[in-house]
């Protein structure tokens, strides 16, 4: 596994345990707010595995969860193998993912390597060419990947950061009937930092972000924001 960063101690990262997060180089998009952009554009370390499984060990019981985010850690080969090693020693597992590999998240999934999946709804499906960075973006495989965790297999929630940039209205208002009948999804509030891909950016206040969150509860049962 191609870990670059790891924090070891977080409280936020999954809500409810005392965990330590995982970062894992590399990633199929190119989000101009994304805030990891030392693990996506960059040359980026690779920690050794035997000395973070070492490190779970020994936290086990103080720590009670591990995350797995990145980066977009489905790229990782080793990713299945890598996670029946951490459940094994006993953790709870969360994997944030951008839903682009849902024959990985499907194994995953059915095989109960995971205790909740936080995928990200980049915006409408329409504008994901724009907002990824990327001109083709298979759209189906989203879909998918969508389906597979509405379907009830494990505990989830879709992510949404909002730009003012790349979203408004119209936007959420098509994202609604692209992920209808969704158990919870967060609107996230952007922070602009030297650590984004793009500078300049901007975020959307609590106003007009409480008005995206009435559209998307007319077809999703809970919407929250998140860092208002």
């Amino acid at each position: 596994m191609r870990i670059s960063g790891i924090e070891k101690l977080s409280l936020v990262d999954y809500p409810g345990y005392c965990c330590a997060v995982l970062f894992t180089g590399g990633c199929n998009f190119l989000c101009p707010f994304c805030h990891n952009s030392g693990l996506v554009v960059q040359e980026h370390q690779i920690l050794d595995n035997d000395e973070i499984m070492t490190f779970l060990r020994k936290r086990y019981g103080m720590l009670e969860a591990v995350v797995i985010s990145g980066g977009e850690p489905t790229l990782q080969h080793d990713l299945i193998d890598f996670i029946r090693e951490i459940k094994e020693i006993g953790y709870k597992v969360k994997l944030d993912t951008n839903g682009t590999n849902p024959k990985v998240l499907k194994k995953i999934v059915d095989e109960g390597l995971v205790d909740y999946v936080a995928m990200d709804i980049k915006n409408a499906f329409d504008k994901y060419p724009e907002i990824t960075g990327k001109p083709q973006v298979d759209i189906h495989k989203i879909r998918e990947s969508v389906e597979i965790l509405k379907s009830g297999g494990v505990d989830y929630e879709f992510r949404t950061t909002l730009v003012r940039e790349y979203h408004d209205i119209e936007a959420i208002r098509t994202m609604a009937q692209d992920i209808s009948g969704a158990k919870r999804v967060y609107l996230q509030h952007f922070v602009d930092n030297d650590s984004c891909i793009s500078a300049g950016l901007s975020d959307i206040k609590k106003e007009e972000a409480e008005e995206y969150k009435e559209i998307l509860a007319g077809c999703i049962d809970e919407v929250c924001l998140r860092g208002y």
